[in-house]
């Protein structure tokens, strides 16, 4: 009896760069391959924010550089109207847009109403397009991290920041109702360790309130913390003893470097794993029991790494899961591993790219995030680079 070989047992690759970048043109690709190749040098990078920082202060006039070179490659414009060209072209290729509007740096009440009114009408827009699969937002875009971190204190608090509490669980509720009304599925974004446990009681208060039928709220779990795995599994029981379906975003993680030295600075014990490999070890048995519970957990695995979707995939197959099974989709950034995104999609399974928007000057802490993340993670810049290198290759398109 003939085996199947192991090629035939993973039911996606991720070499095929013709997928990748088919919506790409050939000046398209030079360019993605020029911005790759110099964020793939981390001193350029540095020297690069530096200045970017420095000319936006003078207000020297270099917008227009920044919107046609990295603004471009990670965000869909600047208004939601600006994302649709990217919402049609993302959609043709079967992959779903995720709208994040991704303004930083506001702290006062009329901005945190400010984005609020902007999320919900991400939220409307989702609501008229399958193109839009889900909404998001962060609690820091909408409230004080200073109020939060004192209400995760237990810290008793004024009046006015009593008040000011309130105003924040109403913008939650605002949200989470509309998503619920509209029959949107909205996330609500994980962040540092100080404010998480406030974020978590807020969402879990969401899901209790309109995940009956089906996970409408998604809260998002952080695997580089050692202790998300417990929380996830906790939170699984919780929904079911209450009857109520839980909705997860699985991520890795994004604040290490500030959750080290906070721990470092304020002498407690850091609650980042030791490891790259046990963090990996622990994001996928969450893939594990979360496919294995499909039943009362919907997931998206808001993922870069090339074996997290492969298992996936192949744990899928093997449970007798459809590709397109509506509880389970796959996420990435835009402008970052078209590589998973495009093949995943191609072969039917439910993908979104994650489409950040707002005004450039606002946007820019983001942006400057990216490049440095691409610089930082070992290999992530050099593998976008390598896959545009490679496509530009098999095209016959020259870098000049």
């Amino acid at each position: 009896m003939a085996y199947a070989s192991q090629k035939d047992q993973i039911p996606v690759f991720f070499e095929d760069t013709s997928i990748a970048f088919a919506s790409k043109s050939d000046s398209q690709l030079r360019k993605t391959y020029w911005l790759f190749s110099l964020m793939n040098q981390a001193r350029v990078v540095n020297l690069g924010t530096f200045f970017i920082k420095i000319a936006l202060k003078l207000h020297l006039p270099i917008k227009n550089l920044i919107r046609h070179t990295i603004f471009e490659q990670f965000c869909g414009g600047e208004t939601i109207s600006d994302c649709q060209q990217t919402i049609s072209t993302l959609a043709g290729s079967g992959v779903g847009t995720i709208l994040d509007y991704s303004v930083e740096g506001e702290d006062d009440e009329n901005s945190f109403d400010a984005t609020a009114a902007e999320i919900l009408r991400t939220i409307q827009k989702a609501s008229e397009s399958k193109a839009i699969p889900f909404s998001v937002f962060k609690i820091t875009g909408i409230a004080s991290t200073d109020l939060l971190e004192k209400v995760q204190r237990k810290e008793t608090l004024s009046a006015s920041e009593s008040a000011a509490f309130e105003r924040v669980r109403e913008r939650v509720e605002k949200l989470c109702s509309q998503a619920h009304q509209l029959n949107v599925r909205i996330f609500i974004d994980a962040e540092e360790s100080w404010v998480q446990n406030v974020i978590d009681d807020l969402t879990y208060e969401m899901m209790e309130k309109y995940n009956k039928e089906k996970a409408i709220v998604y809260n998002t779990y952080q695997f580089y913390r050692h202790e998300t795995l417990q929380a996830l599994k906790s939170a699984y029981l919780v929904a079911r003893q209450k009857g109520y379906a839980l909705g997860g975003k699985l991520v890795r993680g994004a604040y290490m470097e500030k959750e080290r030295i906070r721990a470092r600075e304020q002498e407690y014990f850091n609650p980042i794993h030791t490891s790259k490999e046990a963090t990996d070890k622990d994001y996928n048995a969450a893939i594990d029991f979360c496919l294995e519970n499909v039943e009362h957990i919907s997931i998206c695995l808001g993922t870069h790494n090339e074996y997290s979707s492969q298992y996936c995939t192949c744990k899928m197959k093997k449970l007798g899961l459809k590709n397109d099974d509506s509880r389970i989709y796959f996420a990435q950034l835009l402008g970052m591993s078209d590589n998973i995104s495009y093949n995943l999609a191609k072969v039917g399974y439910n993908v979104a790219k994650y489409v950040p928007y707002g005004p450039i000057d606002s946007v820019l802490p983001y942006l400057i995030r990216r490049a440095e993340e691409n610089t930082s993670i070992a290999g992530q810049s050099s593998r976008e680079y390598l896959l545009v290198k490679s496509e530009m290759h098999r095209r016959g398109v020259s870098s000049l």
